[in-house]
């Protein structure tokens, strides 16, 4: 039988760090290498046993898990956020290695998914699309912000078309404001063209999975939004629950309790007590809640949810409760529609707004 040896990875552009621990918590071996795909494949392969091997979630997680995946017995990706451990004592490659390594033996780590890579295009394409539609927000904040310098009301968004650029220019009565305008106008034009190119690729991508006639029949899910859910989440199955998946898109309320028991007769009895929120969990998938919670908003305004909404407003429920919970109820329909492959119909909609 093989031994079991844990192999932590403090990866940088440059160099890696590794630390060989065995299941018994000795250091079998340590040490730097040239970050490089043949160095890597190279001190796999060199250590004998079953390996398992993890480093954190980074820039370089994806390319290494690829190089590998097939090489180990176990590869953790592991959430950076929740290793609290690497904040404490001393700092270093090698310390940061150690205690990886450490924390994977005692099945301390929480795993970021790398699993299927048919969506890899999807990823990239959506990635691209977010990072331009960023910039974009960017230059026009700043386009209105020149305006507003000079006591100048821009409305919504008049001063961005080609077709007012010049009388808005003129309304500039600094040469040194007009000519940072007009280079902030050809900047925008300039994005906007590679924004619906971007777009373009992006949905024909999107188009091509399996799961986008599901998702695209979900009240308040457009095109964008299924991409977006289509890169982000893969596959389905990575869920066991919708509970799992709501904490996964921050749409999970974070339960405390204390002094749960007293002792009675000689017995531990939980004590029946009214259990404390703390608000919506603060791990989760920043791009997803901003999907799900801005196609609640939408099925509010216009879609299936409207007398859903209007009904519990009516009951002084809180509006923001309500599409709360419209986005939880959105996120279930993605999970369980996804998963059997079914379109969305008038009857689910009556067992949701029920």
């Amino acid at each position: 039988m093989d031994l079991i040896k844990y192999l932590a990875l403090d990866l940088h552009i440059a160099t890696i760090t590794f630390v060989v621990m065995s299941a018994a918590g000795r250091v079998l071996q340590q040490g730097c290498i040239p970050t490089g795909t043949a160095e890597i494949r190279r001190l796999i392969k060199g250590i004998r046993g079953q390996l398992r091997v993890t480093f954190e979630e980074g820039t370089l997680s994806q390319w290494a898990y690829e190089i590998i995946e097939p090489l180990a017995h176990q590869v953790i990706v592991c959430n950076p956020r929740r290793n609290r451990l690497l904040s404490e004592g001393s700092k270093g490659d090698r310390i940061d290695a150690h205690k990886l390594a450490d924390l994977h033996r005692t099945g301390m780590l929480e795993a970021v998914y790398h699993g299927q890579s048919g969506s890899r295009i999807l990823k990239e394409l959506v990635a691209l699309y977010i990072g331009i539609v960023s910039d974009t927000t960017r230059v026009m904040s700043r386009l209105k912000a020149v305006y507003r310098s000079r006591g100048i009301q821009t409305g919504q968004r008049a001063v961005y078309y080609e077709k007012n650029r010049q009388e808005w220019l003129s309304k500039l009565d600094r040469p040194e404001k007009r000519q940072r305008a007009e280079m902030l106008h050809r900047q925008l034009d300039q994005l906007m063209v590679l924004r619906r190119e971007a777009k373009k690729k992006m949905l024909r991508a999107a188009r091509a999975e399996s799961g986008y006639k599901i998702l695209i029949s979900i009240p308040g899910l457009g095109p964008i939004r299924v991409a977006i859910l289509l890169a982000i989440v893969v596959t389905p199955q990575r869920f066991r629950s919708k509970r799992q998946f709501w904490t996964y898109c921050g749409l999970s309320v974070v339960m405390r309790t204390s002094s749960d028991y007293k002792i009675t007769n000689g017995r531990a009895v939980r004590v029946r007590r009214q259990t404390d929120t703390r608000g919506l969990t603060r791990d989760f998938n920043h791009l997803l809640k901003y999907v799900l919670k801005s196609a609640a908003t939408e099925a509010i305004r216009r879609g299936s949810f409207q007398d859903f909404y209007r009904i519990r407003i009516e009951k002084n429920i809180a509006p923001e409760m309500v599409r709360l919970t419209v986005a939880r109820k959105i996120a279930a329909l993605v999970l369980v529609l996804w998963k059997k492959g079914e379109m969305f119909d008038g009857k689910v909609m009556l067992k949701l707004t029920a």
